[in-house]
C-alpha cells in the first residue's frame, strides 16, 4: 500500500509542490510536509494520531509495584506504554534490552531512556529540518 506522502503534494495556497521533512513535538518525531513559498504545513495523519495517543499517555500516573529479582530491583511498565513505544519503533524491531537506558538523575529521580538518543547521561537532540511549531 502507497502512503499519501509519497505522492506529490501541491499547496493549497499558492499551488506549488511542498517539500517533506520531519517537525519535532515534544521530543515525538512527526513527518509532514510544507510548502517554501507560503509556509503552510501538513503533519501526517497516522503521526498525528500517535502524538495524540502520546500526549493522553504523558499525563496519566502509574502506581507501579517494586520487586526484587535475583540482586536487583525491577519495576513493571504499564503494557499499555509498552505496546505504545513499540508501534512507535515498529519499523526498528530491535530487541527492548538494547534500546533501554537508566541514568540516575538526583535523589529522588531515575530516567528510562528508550532508544538511541542516550549517551552517556545526556539525551543527544536530533536535528530539525522544520523548525515552525505545530
Amino acid at each position: 500500500m502507497i502512503d499519501i506522502f509519497d505522492a506529490k503534494i501541491l499547496c493549497k495556497n499558492c499551488n506549488m509542490e511542498m517539500k517533506q521533512g520531519i517537525v519535532d513535538r515534544e521530543g515525538v518525531e512527526l513527518r509532514a510536509v510544507k510548502c517554501n513559498n507560503c509556509g503552510d504545513m501538513i503533519i501526517h495523519p497516522a503521526d498525528l494520531s500517535y502524538f495524540q495517543h502520546f500526549k493522553d499517555l504523558k499525563g496519566k500516573t502509574y502506581n507501579v509495584k517494586l520487586r526484587v529479582v535475583g540482586n536487583s530491583h525491577a519495576i513493571s511498565i504499564p503494557k499499555e506504554i509498552v505496546n505504545f513505544m513499540n508501534e512507535m519503533h515498529k519499523t526498528a524491531r530491535r530487541d527492548m534490552d538494547d534500546m533501554v537506558r537508566l541514568c540516575f538523575e538526583d535523589f529522588r529521580r531515575l530516567s528510562l531512556v528508550f532508544g538511541e538518543d542516550f549517551i552517556g547521561g545526556d539525551i543527544k537532540q536530533n536535528e530539525k529540518i522544520f523548525e515552525e511549531e505545530i
